[in-house]
């Protein structure tokens, strides 16, 4: 049994007729994965909570006027303009096959280093979610990697370094273990850096202002008469 559960309604409505049902308050959405597409549709607050916990990660139990289906999220259809979301739609999933989900990647500890505690460095993270593989009730809601360690500005995370929990890999076999998930840097030494750029522009504009060739200076002279 999943954590997350939502209560949709069947749909007949579609195409241009949708945003009468989104002015009532309602999402439509679309479940994938068995003999025919399923049209459905779910309460705005109620559906967007849910999603806002379960995201692209979780499974979620979907009582579907009556049947029950266990699905994750496949899509989110936002509006560009008011941001609502207008449309979503599921993956159908067997609590006994392993599925493919996107994952947050979440650092942890990094306050308690003393790349930061002492050295004041700044972390910058490259990586912000990897796609894994699962049963549903191990698909984890994020993949943590411990930066309590870092010291030198030098040091970095890399994907080996996460910890992935038990029964669960990356959907990716050729993803390189050694890619950066995170780097520090000394935002002191980047600002000294932008600093020094902007005396070495300054000097530059001003050199080039009050250079003058004498063609140039010819040339005006010859203009002025």
């Amino acid at each position: 049994m999943a954590e997350y559960k939502l209560t949709l309604e069947k749909r007949e409505i579609t195409g241009k007729k949708l945003k009468d049902l989104r002015a009532k308050g309602m999402i439509p959405s679309v479940v994938y994965g068995g003999k025919e597409p399923v049209l459905l549709a779910s309460e705005y607050v109620a559906t967007e909570k849910v999603l806002l916990g379960a995201g692209y990660h979780s499974p979620i139990d979907l009582d579907m006027a009556g049947k029950k289906q266990m699905a994750i999220v496949k899509d989110i259809h936002v509006d560009p303009v008011s941001r609502k979301i207008i449309n979503i739609e599921f993956q159908a999933i067997s609590a006994r096959e392993v599925v493919e989900a996107t994952t947050p990647v979440v650092v942890i500890n990094f306050e308690e280093s003393e790349a930061s505690k002492i050295y004041h460095f700044a972390m910058t993270q490259s990586i912000e979610e990897l796609d894994v593989k699962a049963k549903p009730a191990d698909l984890p809601k994020e993949l943590t990697v411990d930066a309590a360690e870092m010291k030198e500005v030098d040091d970095k995370l890399i994907i080996s370094d996460i910890k992935l929990p038990a029964g669960v890999e990356l959907a990716d076999k050729e993803l390189d273990p050694e890619q950066v998930v995170a780097s520090l840097y000394d935002p002191a030494a980047e600002a000294e850096k932008r600093e020094a750029e902007a005396v070495v522009t300054e000097v530059a504009e001003e050199t080039a202002e009050g250079a003058e060739t004498p063609a140039e200076e010819k040339s005006e002279e010859n203009s002025e008469q």
